[in-house]
């Protein structure tokens, strides 16, 4: 029996718990095929046996499959809605110990975005967020937390002087920042969600998914969020079956159970 991009994709979710069916098929097919033939892999079976016989290959696949594209504050103007009414709103319902998880956070960009936009309202050994991703590189270079000119370009300046320590081309973020968040492995596609959140963040990772894939996350946002509870997306995603899963829209990429 010939061995092709099903079983491929079999092998892949017993090796990773990444379920490429989940996945718009043409588009990660073009990056898997690109990905074999950059590493000289005659096809998909010896691609997988060298998979399973280097862990290190193993680690460098999944950091290649979960597409990390992330800055600080991305879309601006969507953070100034945040803090102009989201943030204030939250705080007026559920008090100023919000529950916020920002999913699918990429190298912690968006969740130390979040710890500074926060702190124009609560003090920083107040606040608590618990960022996820599946990739165990990224959730490392999150905690190590080194940024470039370009990730951090959007960042207001009173953030960038106070938080912010310059190193060599790079920028060091505040350990102040850091221990604000708590970093865990979490694969959207498989385990638990987190329950009674005030604010769920999850922005531009969807638009790699099939619709009915998004449904069924966005319906488990739903339930993870407490009534009253705020789910922010991505500027290039939007949530078509909105109100038969219950949500209210408040303003562009925000969504409210």
């Amino acid at each position: 029996m010939a061995y092709g991009y099903p079983e491929f994709m079999k092998d892949i979710f017993l090796l990773t718990k990444i379920d490429l069916t989940f996945y718009k098929e043409a588009q990660m097919k073009r990056r898997i095929d690109a990905l074999i033939a950059k590493e000289k892999f005659p096809g998909y079976k010896e691609f997988v046996d060298a998979l399973k016989a280097d862990s290190k290959k193993l680690s460098e696949f999944v950091e290649y499959m979960t597409i990390n594209v992330s800055e600080f504050y991305r879309n601006p103007e969507q953070w100034k809605i945040m803090t102009e009414k989201i943030f204030p709103e939250l705080i007026d319902k559920f008090g100023k110990n919000l529950k916020i998880w920002s999913a699918a956070c990429s190298t912690g960009d968006e969740p130390y975005s979040l710890v500074m936009a926060l702190s124009e309202f609560v003090p920083l050994n107040q606040i608590r967020i618990v960022a996820t991703d599946i990739s165990d590189e990224v959730v490392g270079k999150a905690k190590i937390g080194l940024y470039s000119e370009k990730s951090i370009a959007h960042v207001p300046d009173k953030y960038k002087k106070e938080y912010f320590t310059q190193n060599g081309p790079f920028y060091q973020i505040s350990d102040k920042i850091k221990n604000c968040v708590t970093f865990k492995k979490h694969n959207l596609l498989k385990d638990d969600f987190f329950k009674e959140q005030h604010l769920i963040v999850c922005r531009n990772v969807l638009i790699y998914f099939t619709e009915d894939a998004k449904d069924e996350i966005f319906e488990k946002y739903y339930d993870s969020l407490a009534d009253g509870g705020v789910l922010f997306i991505g500027s290039t995603e939007q949530i078509l079956k909105y109100r038969q899963i219950g949500y209210k829209k408040l303003d562009s990429f925000f969504y409210q159970r």
